[in-house]
Order: C-alpha cells, then sequence, then structure tokens
C-alpha cells in the first residue's frame, strides 16, 4: 500500500476513534499505533489535554514516561524559547516543527538540547484546535537526529486529524468532569441505552434535567432536547467520518441560563448506548478562580487570560480595544495583586498554582485507571 493511501487510511481511523466517546487515555492509546502507521518517529506520541481559557496543560501522556518531568514544565513556561503549545495554538497553521521554528538551527533552542538528551533531534507540536478555533490539547512527534526531517505531507496528515482529535479529546474531558463532578457547575450526565431509557445518571444532572425546557423529570420524562441530540449521536455511528458532525445544541433553560448539550455515542460491544452530556455555555473556570485567589476585576481577568495564551501588550490593547498604556496599567495592578513581577513571572505562578496540581492529580488519575479531569484545579477540589 502507499503512502498516501496508508495515511488516507489512518486518518479516516482517528476520525472515526475520536467520535466514539472514548476517554482521554483510551484515545491517545487507540491513535498511537495510526499515527506511527502514517508518520515514522521516535518512541511514542507526547499527548496533552489543554485548557481552552488559559492554553496551559492539564494532563500529559506518553507511554513509559509515567511522571511529567518538572524541568519540561519549566521549559515550557519560564524559558524564553520556540515552539511552545501556546505559540503553535496561536499560529495560524497550528503547527510547527523546532527546525523550522528556529530557522534550521535548532541549537540556539534550550529545548533541542533537552530533546537530544532523550535521543530526539526534531520536533513537531501540533495545536489540537475544534472547528471553532477552541484548543483541547496538542500533540509532540519526535525523530532521531539520523532521520530524514517531518515534511509537508507529514505535516498536512496531523493538520487533516488535528479538527477531530481536539472533538474526541473534549468530549473525552466533559465525560471525566461528568462523571466525577467538583463545582456546581460541572457538567452532568445521562446514559441512554435501549429505547432511550436512561442507564446511568451522574451525580447532579437531575437540576439540569429539571431546568431543560419541556422536560419532566420528576415524571421520568427526558426534555425533548436530550433525546434530540442523543438521536443525532446515534446516526452518526457508522456514517460519513466527518470531524465537523457533532451533536451539539445549545439550550436556553427555564431559569434563564445558556446550556451546551454533547451527544457522544459510547464505544463498546452490544448495544448502543448514548452520553448525553449538559454543561453551562460557558464554564471557564479559570475566571472565578482568579477571582477568588487574587481578587482580580473582571477586566483583569480578561487581560490575565490573554496574557497566559500568550498576546503581546499590543495584540491585547487591539483585542480588548484599549490602548497599550491602559494594558500596561492593568498588568501593573494584576501583578501587584498577585506578587509578581513581569509577564512570565504570572504565567508560571498561575501554571504552578492551579495547573500543575492538576496535571499531577490527572497522573495519579490514570494510574487509577480513573477518567482525566481538565481546567484548573483549585486548593479546595
Amino acid at each position: 500500500m502507499d503512502v498516501q493511501r496508508t495515511r488516507q487510511r489512518a486518518a479516516l481511523k482517528i476520525i472515526r476513534l475520536s467520535r466514539q466517546g472514548l476517554d482521554a487515555v483510551s484515545l491517545w492509546r487507540a491513535c498511537t499505533p495510526l499515527l506511527a502507521e502514517a508518520i515514522p518517529h521516535y518512541q511514542t506520541p507526547c499527548c496533552y489535554t489543554v485548557d481552552p481559557a488559559s492554553r496551559l496543560i492539564t494532563s500529559h501522556f506518553q507511554e513509559g514516561i509515567v511522571e511529567f518531568p518538572s524541568e519540561w514544565a519549566a521549559e515550557e513556561y519560564t524559558t524564553d524559547d520556540v515552539n511552545h503549545i501556546a505559540d503553535v495554538a496561536r499560529s495560524a497553521a497550528g503547527i510547527s516543527t523546532l527546525h523550522q521554528a528556529t530557522n534550521g538551527d535548532p541549537s540556539r533552542s534550550p529545548r533541542w538540547h533537552a530533546n537530544m538528551a532523550l535521543g530526539a533531534d526534531q520536533e513537531m507540536i501540533a495545536a489540537l484546535r475544534t472547528r471553532g478555533g477552541q484548543l483541547w490539547g496538542a500533540l509532540g512527534l519526535y525523530r532521531e537526529p539520523d532521520r530524514p526531517p517531518f515534511d509537508a505531507a507529514e505535516m498536512a496528515f496531523v493538520q487533516a486529524v488535528s479538527a477531530a482529535l481536539a472533538d474526541g479529546v473534549r468530549r473525552a474531558l466533559l465525560v471525566g468532569e461528568a462523571s466525577d463532578p467538583e463545582t456546581p457547575d460541572a457538567p452532568g450526565m445521562v446514559v441512554l441505552g435501549e429505547n432511550w431509557q436512561p442507564e446511568s445518571l451522574s451525580p447532579g444532572i437531575e437540576r439540569w434535567l429539571t431546568d431543560l425546557p419541556d422536560g419532566a423529570w420528576h415524571a421520568g420524562r427526558l426534555p425533548t432536547s436530550v433525546l434530540a441530540v442523543a438521536g443525532r449521536a446515534a446516526r452518526s455511528v457508522g456514517g460519513p467520518a466527518d470531524p465537523a458532525e457533532v451533536a451539539v445544541a445549545r439550550v436556553l433553560t427555564r431559569s434563564g441560563r445558556w446550556v451546551v448539550l454533547h451527544g457522544v455515542p459510547l464505544a463498546q460491544i452490544g448495544p448502543l448506548r448514548v452520553a448525553v452530556i449538559v454543561e453551562p455555555a460557558h464554564p471557564a473556570r479559570i475566571a472565578p478562580l482568579l477571582m477568588s485567589a487574587y481578587g482580580l476585576s473582571e477586566r483583569e481577568q480578561e487581560l490575565t487570560r490573554l496574557v497566559l495564551q500568550g498576546f503581546s501588550t499590543a495584540e491585547i490593547a487591539e483585542r480588548l480595544v484599549i490602548s497599550v498604556h491602559t494594558v500596561q496599567q492593568h498588568l501593573k495592578s494584576v501583578f501587584d495583586k498577585t506578587g509578581v513581577r513581569s509577564r512570565r513571572e504570572l504565567v508560571t505562578k498561575i501554571f504552578l498554582t492551579h495547573y500543575e496540581p492538576r496535571l499531577r492529580d490527572n497522573e495519579q488519575r490514570v494510574a487509577e485507571d480513573h477518567l482525566v479531569r481538565g481546567g484548573p484545579k483549585s486548593n479546595d477540589t
């Protein structure tokens, strides 16, 4: 089989896997041999989940590496280097090699020296962004010094499957959060079996079902929106492998709040089962965390999220339609409240305080065969 056909087959399989409602680790493991078949690389892929609100890492998975080394995190968030996940995510292509990022001279990059110490000369980082542009993960592939560089066709393959993988990661994190809620606004999940009857309910889902219009959960009747999303998810099984075909609905609840429903076919042997997940329309948990931990105003929280995402002062000014001077004044206030002296210190502090705990918590979850969680981790969860 020629290389092009091999990659087309691998891409279709990855897209189908991404739509099966797999947990994050199962998704990574199922895709690993397909990635190796399509793109020869060193050892195994380096897979991440990322909080879209901050673009900070929430979990890392790589066969053979149980714990994400602290020095890797330090390189990602404390050094003035290239090919960082947040930088790749902001680029138009959403994919970059270390050789590209250094104009063919990777020896001037600290991460190249770190990679070489592990036997890898080349690095490709791909942002896993949905069709709507939300970043939910990242993928790293590596090659030894004596291998040819990653070429345009290989990068195009990764780009072709990145949106599907992003959707798969997002579903995996939603299922994980709904199965083990930590906050009052955690997603809720109902699993429907044959004849669309509920098989299992996550803790707290009853309040979501009660608040959805035209439902009568007290009488055992599911809302129409839940059944409609479940039906669309079921019809997608075995259909065309289109990563844009995702069963999603936005619904205004009886209490006047917008929520999003996601339909996820659950991969298993036997009758089809579908999970419907309900979550707030804007569940960016970094905002209340920044408010409670540091007392940041709404504008300061917004500005801090943009700093975490890697935007420059001028870019922040343009996005918020304010002057550069105003951005600098807000930054000074944020620095004072968080006890840091620079943007890099701000990113490092928030990662170490709220995201590294999530990263380590997820490592423990993987070791215990529990589902991976997304978002930052507060002190009381």
